[in-house]
């Protein structure tokens, strides 16, 4: 009997392949003669590089940017044979990087992942595929595009500040001094979430709040993505501004779009090109999939979803395993996940629930269960 495990992270707890292990030692105490195959997945969020760079021989590259408050922060990023440069967003300008009481929007800046894009095109490369999920910043990737030599100015021909505050006083674009070797860049973009850049489904109304973003500053925050949109369309004859994932990572989607013509796409369907994951679920008896919590957002791009949609173009069985499912996560049951299952076995506080070793032996033991009813089926 053959598994397939290709499980998105538990966020703060278990990594793609530490999940995938954990239900591969469930798998073989039930089924002892079972081919089971680990595909790590990710999906534009945290993990991703990792992920892509474990399918390819790849060269990391360690390097200090500046993170979402312009200190320094170790970060890396890989370089394959064929000179393609993997960077996550996360790894410069991610929400986990700041404290809980250092989150603000008004501040954070995208200017570190401009920062690893220069180093690089330095290096030689020309092609770069990014994910851009778990940003702390809602500058409209102005911080990025600044590091790479784009000019944001007010009416005095001064440049603004960094950080969503800087959008406020933006009167004009200078394109004069960018990096010129950007023109022979190809930007893929692995993005997790469709939502454009404004609007009530908006990188700032959506995702705004969990980032620092308070109720009455969210109308105001909008409006300023909305000119430097608006800006941004005059100058560049175009308006990116609905494309879908134009609103990741605080309208950092928006930017690559706009500015340096990058393709937005799905992150699970990178991963699923650049991968030989479907290969393998072609033969497969049962596809196992999952991430840390099961929601209506899941069926939004998600990777659980990506894969359950592959497995169902080949009739398979799909289950999933999450550390918490929501009250409306069974919409995922329209598509294509059979049955899913949330790992916490008992009363717990976050802290337990989130510790590895618990997640771990969690995770082994409700696989376990399942698995053992999947025996008595056979």
């Amino acid at each position: 009997m053959k598994f397939v495990v290709t499980i998105d992270s538990f966020k703060g707890s278990l990594s793609s392949v530490e999940a995938g292990n954990a239900v591969k030692e469930a798998i073989l105490r039930v089924f002892n003669d079972a081919d089971v195959v680990i595909k790590p997945l990710a999906d534009g969020g945290e993990g991703t590089t990792d992920v892509l760079a474990s399918y390819n021989k790849s060269l990391c590259v360690d390097i200090s940017v500046c993170g979402p408050l312009m200190k320094p922060v170790k970060s890396k990023y890989y370089i394959t044979n064929d000179n393609t440069a993997i960077i996550e967003m996360a790894s410069a300008s991610g929400i986990e990087l700041i404290s809980e009481n250092e989150r603000n929007p008004l501040n954070a800046t995208s200017f570190g992942v401009g920062e690893l894009i220069s180093d690089a095109i330095n290096k030689g490369c020309r092609k770069f595929i990014i994910g851009i999920g778990g940003s702390a910043t809602n500058d409209g990737g102005t911080g990025m595009l600044s590091a790479l030599g784009y000019e944001f100015l007010d009416s005095n021909n001064k440049k603004i500040p960094l950080g969503a505050k800087g959008l406020e006083t933006l009167r004009k674009i200078n394109i004069s001094n960018i990096n010129p070797e950007l023109k022979n860049c190809e930007f893929i973009v692995a993005c997790d979430v469709k939502n454009p850049l404004c609007g009530k489904n908006g990188a700032t109304a959506v995702f705004g709040p969990q980032k620092g973003v308070s109720g009455e500053m969210i109308p105001v925050l909008d409006g300023w993505l909305k000119n430097y949109a608006e800006i941004s369309g005059c100058l560049f004859e175009s308006d990116n501004s609905d494309v879908a994932g134009a609103g990741a990572a605080g309208g950092l989607g928006f930017a690559f779009a706009t500015f340096l013509n990058a393709k937005l796409c799905s992150g699970i369907d990178i991963i699923i090109k650049e991968t030989n994951i479907e290969n393998e679920i072609k033969d497969a008896d049962y596809v196992i999939t999952g991430e840390g919590r099961l929601d209506s957002q899941t069926v939004m791009g998600k990777a659980p979803i990506g894969i359950a949609q592959i497995a169902k173009k080949y009739g398979k069985k799909v289950i999933a395993f999450s550390g918490c499912v929501s009250d409306d996560a069974e919409i995922c049951n329209d598509y294509g996940i059979d049955a899913f299952f949330p790992i916490l076995r008992n009363i717990t506080s976050y802290n337990e629930a989130m510790n590895k070793q618990n997640a771990y032996k969690n995770l082994i033991n409700t696989a376990y269960q399942v698995l053992r009813l999947i025996k008595t089926g056979e």
